[in-house]
């Protein structure tokens, strides 16, 4: 009796395309946190006032309101310097994880739900907006998988 062994091929990025992929990731974070940044700043004024709307962190939303880009701008900048990406991709995930817990919050104790983002997420439900939160989760911890991967 013959057997034949077969092999599965999986399949595999090349390096150049690990490296490619996960820069495309850090771009795309990099975007997102740029225009969010700038636009809290520039009608800041908004930005504060629907902070002091929410019940829980309202007290602070002077505060917050200017923490929150600065935060996100010196995030870029870790994005934007090459040898601090994989710092600025783990800055990115925690932060987004944190305005995640903020969006479930929200659903889950506030009666009216203001919305101070901008561009296109403005126009999503905040069930959209948790959904969106977590695709840029993933896609920041893949492109961490894909440097690991580089390096290993």
């Amino acid at each position: 009796m013959e057997s034949t062994i077969t092999t599965r091929r999986r399949f595999r990025f090349t390096e150049s395309a690990k490296e490619g992929l996960a820069f495309l990731i850090i771009l795309i974070c990099l975007f997102l946190f740029l225009i969010s940044a700038y636009t809290k700043i520039e009608d800041h004024e908004r930005f504060a006032s629907g902070l002091a709307k929410i019940q829980f962190i309202g007290v602070h939303a002077a505060l917050i309101s200017w923490v929150v880009p600065i935060a996100e701008i010196a995030i870029s900048l870790l994005l934007i310097i090459p040898y601090a990406h994989r710092w600025g991709l783990y800055a990115f995930a925690s932060l987004m994880i944190v305005f995640t817990v903020y969006i479930l919050s929200m659903l889950l104790w506030e009666e009216k739900l203001p919305c101070h983002c901008n561009l296109i997420i403005e126009k999503l439900s905040w069930t959209a907006h948790l959904w969106f939160n977590l695709g840029f989760i993933v896609l920041a911890l893949c492109a961490l998988w894909l440097m690991k991967k580089q390096h290993s």
